[in-house]
């Protein structure tokens, strides 16, 4: 599997500005600049920017509740989303939607979902769609381990293998369904086994490798581009924080966490860059050190930016009243 620099720099800025982004957003909830709730990708990077690594705007993606790093990976606006998420006028949505609700339909993102197994019937409708267009795009559904339990999965894999869409499931298993651990409410010691029961290929990773999240991905996508069907990856993955920012985790013992904040993505994506010659220590330092101010700028703008005017509030909704 051959990557040049520039694919490199791009998926690593790409999982340096989710990193540092979350971290942001963690501290700005806290300031209490940020309504409602927010949960964060941290520990997830490499999963995200992975899958999305060879997509392009006319390919879709469904997201979940946490939401933030698949816009990052899938090209969105920081600034828009920035603004979005502290609720302000400019958001990619324009201060309505929030946290859990951003979409981009100009960057093929069809929105982050508040439903625990939200995205995948409506990814499925897109690969529908895409299919009757031709062209070759794909749609694909992120789920966490939760939602792996979930009829609207089951229903959307049955329908898209009868169907031929290219839809590719993603299920990111974080061991963790809120604050349930998923070795206890996932009946199958295989979340990819029990897709495969719908007659799809499926395959899991370590998803906090981003080198074979791709290698995985690809092999997804030449099927779904090809008029073959679509196909499911489980991306294995550390949750180094709580279900939502402030849950104090009293579930999970000190050293499971320890064990998994010492999962690095990030990491483990500089060792394998350097490795294979790609990147170097100041090529990373400068791309962090932009990444700082890119988020710097954006949060000076969501706290500059008023929030939605009240004659805006009917307004980007499917009813007149």
């Amino acid at each position: 599997m051959q990557f040049s620099a520039d694919e490199v720099r791009r998926a690593y800025q790409r999982m340096r500005t989710i990193r540092t982004f979350e971290e942001r957003v963690e501290k700005e909830f806290a300031l209490g600049n940020i309504p409602g709730f927010v949960h964060v990708y941290i520990g997830s990077e490499a999963s995200g920017v992975g899958i999305c690594h060879d997509l392009t705007d006319e390919d879709y993606i469904g997201s979940t509740h946490r939401g933030h790093g698949h816009c990052i990976a899938k090209g969105c606006d920081v600034r828009g989303m920035m603004l979005e998420i502290f609720g302000r006028e400019g958001g990619l949505c324009n201060g309505k939607g929030g946290s859990m609700h951003i979409a981009d339909l100009s960057k093929g993102m069809l929105g982050a979902n508040a439903i625990v197994g939200g995205s995948p019937p409506l990814a499925v409708g897109a690969a529908l769609s895409a299919k009757l267009r031709g062209g070759g795009h794909v749609s694909v559904a992120f789920s966490g381990d939760g939602a792996s339990n979930q009829g609207t999965m089951f229903e959307a894999m049955n329908m898209a293998v009868v169907l031929k869409a290219p839809a590719i499931f993603v299920v990111e298993n974080n061991g963790y369904g809120e604050h349930t651990a998923a070795s206890y409410a996932v009946g199958a010691p295989s979340i990819a086994a029990r897709a495969e029961a719908f007659g799809l290929p499926a395959e899991a990773v370590d998803g906090a490798d981003f080198f074979a999240v791709v290698d995985a991905m690809r092999r997804a996508l030449d099927r779904a581009r090809n008029g073959h069907g679509p196909a499911f990856i489980e991306t294995r993955t550390p949750r180094w924080r709580g279900h939502f920012v402030g849950d104090p985790q009293a579930y999970r013992t000190k050293s499971e966490l320890a064990a998994a904040m010492a999962i690095d993505a990030l990491e483990n994506f500089r060792v394998a860059a350097k490795e294979r010659g790609l990147l170097g220590d100041r090529d990373f330092a400068d791309i962090d050190a932009a990444v700082a101010q890119e988020i710097e700028d954006a949060v000076a703008a969501a706290l500059a930016a008023p929030p939605p005017s009240l004659a805006s509030l009917e307004q980007d909704v499917y009813v007149s009243y």
